[in-house]
């Protein structure tokens, strides 16, 4: 009977970081500068971990040479963060978009599409979980009429003042591309957003020579179509690099606690220092402070209604599944 052909890694090609993800193979930078394919090691995908990809880009790993003159991974570094969303099929199952990140940004936009203010907030908060400092950039400023421009200052106002540094800017004219590079620079940033915001068109200015594939927008649901269709980081001219994912749906969060979720909502949690209870769920408990907030503008409506949107996912984990 003849017997399978044991396949044997002997030698240790380097460490280095990945750099592209397609979800069947990957792509790693190793610390040589040389960029390699490579595969993952059967089992590798067992041992424990809960996701439907074990590794992400921006993983520090170790890679080595098979027999065949193949390279796999077969080992990661300890993650010093990542940015993971419940996966968008599998309700038990979550997905890291990226790791040892710098910066988690979001691209918005107020048309074409519209992105909803829960989306924008449910990034926020697993930003805030996972201890990923976050930014939001506003796109697509040259479609902007009198009551959008009204609209944008209004955003851009309320997420400031929560703490997020927010940037407006056309990928289309380059407003504002000029001073979102400098901020960029030096660091690895997340660039995340639903489909159709512009985050290739963006990318495409913020590094010439990227030639990233765009879309168009559909005329009957303003909506995008995905145009990256897997992971990549790429590099900025003079330091730093973006990575870039496919457009994301909808943002399921995942591992939160009940009474963890006002601590991913900085001016809730600060706020409910002055709560009677130390365990109040702010949903109209006795000597509850935030609830009075939200009455009187103090909390955006938007943002207390996020926050209640994801405590009830956690009472009902099939509400993630629903568009936000």
């Amino acid at each position: 009977m003849k017997t399978k052909k044991r396949e044997v890694l002997s030698i240790i090609k380097g460490e280095g970081t990945v750099v592209r993800n397609t979800g069947s193979s990957y792509v790693v930078r190793l610390d040589s500068g040389e960029e390699v394919p490579c595969r993952v090691k059967g089992n590798f995908r067992i041992k424990g971990i809960r996701t439907t990809n074990p590794v992400a880009v921006g993983d520090r790993v170790t890679v080595m040479e098979s027999a065949d003159d193949a390279d796999y991974i077969t080992a990661i570094s300890p993650r010093r963060n990542y940015i993971i969303r419940r996966a968008s099929n599998l309700s038990k199952e979550s997905h890291i978009l990226a790791s040892n990140l710098d910066c988690a940004a979001l691209v918005a936009t107020l048309r074409d599409p519209q992105t909803p203010t829960t989306f924008i907030d449910r990034f926020l908060a697993t930003a805030e979980a996972y201890s990923v400092p976050a930014m939001l950039i506003l796109n697509k400023t040259d479609l902007w009429d009198d009551d959008d421009r009204e609209l944008g200052g209004l955003v851009a106002n309320l997420y400031r003042s929560i703490g997020y540094p927010v940037h407006e800017v056309s990928a289309h004219t380059g407003d504002g591309v000029p001073e979102l590079l400098e901020v960029l620079r030096g660091k690895t940033t997340l660039l995340a957003g639903n489909s159709g915001v512009g985050k290739s068109s963006l990318i495409n200015a913020l590094v010439p020579g990227a030639d990233l594939k765009t879309g168009k927008i559909s005329d009957i649901h303003h909506t995008g179509m995905h145009t990256t269709t897997f992971s990549e980081m790429i590099s900025i001219p003079g330091g730093g690099d973006i990575i870039d994912i496919p457009g994301v749906k909808g943002f399921g969060t995942i591992d939160f606690q009940p009474d963890e979720v006002s601590h991913f909502f900085p001016e809730i949690f600060r706020t409910a220092s002055g709560c009677r209870y130390s365990d109040c769920k702010h949903t109209g408990e006795p000597g509850c402070a935030v609830v009075p907030a939200v009455e009187q503008s103090l909390i955006s409506q938007s943002r207390y209604a996020s926050y209640l949107s994801i405590l009830e996912e956690l009472n009902d984990p099939t509400k993630y599944r629903k568009p936000f």
